[in-house]
């Protein structure tokens, strides 16, 4: 659902023209000092980058997901520390507080994770809970009018830089699985930790590290929604979401990387002509410009049944698995049309885009994950 086209193509040339003229020319910046510069930072925030998906009533863009999604096709096209940077405030670390937020918790904080002036993120997986999501330990005990957190978490990303934390928890003890599980909003704080970022592959400039609870004492006015064994409920709420917001952002760098390649073949000349013009080179531009159009056709179509309010969740899987899978494959051909200068990074940021793009198979759903779900729904639908 596009709600104004005209004001929307006004945001996407500007994030195309921001991509382009500020942003690729400091990537090597970012990828060599690891961190996003903090006037970059400052920039995103006034542009409002980090309150896309943000109701309008809380100081956000209150983009659709329609629009959310060919928005995030153009900041994508660039190395992924950009849309990470603004990506959980955009995404996985408000959506749980859009979702199921008390109106008192979201005017205390979606407006200031609107500006940017705060960072959110989604503190869900554990060391054993990974792909099994509702193997959660951590524990959140009722103190009064506190709860108390004690456990870790791992992989999450912004976690180090992130003010504000969606964190689900254990609430009844001696449960298993989804049940028993609630979500809060914390703060950092003394009995809130992050660990050094993690050495990584890839996606320099986006941190991602452990986080840990000792006894973190969390107001009961922060379990989001007021209600206590709902948490893994709004973690999926917002998840079918993000893995459309995710497929959109896979899609983005594949774009990129197809648009560096054909300038590349186009320049590069072999046996006197142009590597453009030999018939394998032309077959693997073919595929790849496929394969992106049927990922963005397949985002685009999926975040329109979303706006329409459908259920979503077998079609955000599959988008989210293809786009994914996508992606790498795009970037596997794209070293192929570079050949040598594609491998070596003093002559292309194709090597690096290569690296950043490995872990999309892995977040938010494996591959494999996805598979086994979509499947599950296709034969849940069948049985029907």
């Amino acid at each position: 659902m596009i709600r104004n086209n005209e004001n929307l193509e006004t945001l996407i040339a500007d994030v195309r023209a921001f991509v382009r003229e500020q942003w690729h020319p400091i990537e090597e910046q970012v990828a060599r000092d690891d961190v996003v510069p903090p006037e970059m930072v400052d920039t995103l925030r006034r542009k409002g980058y980090f309150g896309w998906s943000i109701p309008e009533a809380y100081g956000g863009l209150g983009l659709t997901t329609e629009e959310l999604v060919l928005c995030a096709m153009e900041l994508s096209q660039a190395s992924v520390a950009l849309r990470a940077r603004v990506g959980t405030n955009t995404g996985i670390g408000s959506e749980a507080l859009v979702a199921d937020g008390t109106e008192e918790q979201k005017q205390r904080w979606l407006p200031r994770m609107a500006t940017g002036e705060l960072t959110g993120c989604l503190a869900l997986t554990e060391p054993e809970a990974g792909s099994e999501a509702s193997n959660v330990q951590t524990t959140a005990r009722k103190d009064g009018d506190y709860y108390v957190l004690n456990g870790t978490k791992c992989f999450i990303t912004n976690a180090p830089v992130a003010n504000v934390f969606t964190v689900i928890a254990r609430t009844e003890e001696g449960t298993q699985g989804s049940t028993g599980l609630s979500a809060f909003l914390v703060e950092r704080s003394e009995g809130l930790t992050t660990g050094e970022p993690y050495r990584k592959m890839g996606q320099a400039g986006s941190p991602v590290s452990d986080v840990y609870f000792k006894d973190c004492r969390v107001h009961a006015s922060q379990l989001i929604g007021g209600r206590e064994g709902v948490g893994f409920q709004t973690v999926m709420k917002v998840l079918n979401k993000q893995r459309l917001h995710l497929a959109a952002l896979c899609t983005g760098p594949a774009m990129r990387m197809l648009e560096l390649a054909l300038g590349y073949v186009t320049r590069r000349s072999q046996f006197g002509q142009p590597v453009a013009n030999f018939q394998l080179v032309q077959a693997m531009i073919a595929d790849s410009r496929t394969e992106i159009f049927a990922a963005r056709s397949m985002i685009v179509e999926a975040a329109r049944a979303r706006d329409r309010g459908e259920d979503v969740a077998l079609s955000a899987s599959m988008c989210k698995y293809f786009a994914s899978e996508m992606c790498g494959r795009v970037a596997d051909r794209a070293v192929q049309m570079f050949g040598g200068s594609g491998y070596v990074a003093d002559f292309s940021p194709i090597e690096r885009y290569y690296r950043d793009v490995r872990l999309f198979r892995l977040y938010e759903g494996t591959s494999q994950i996805h598979q086994l779900n979509i499947a599950k729904l296709v034969l849940r639908g069948e049985g029907k």
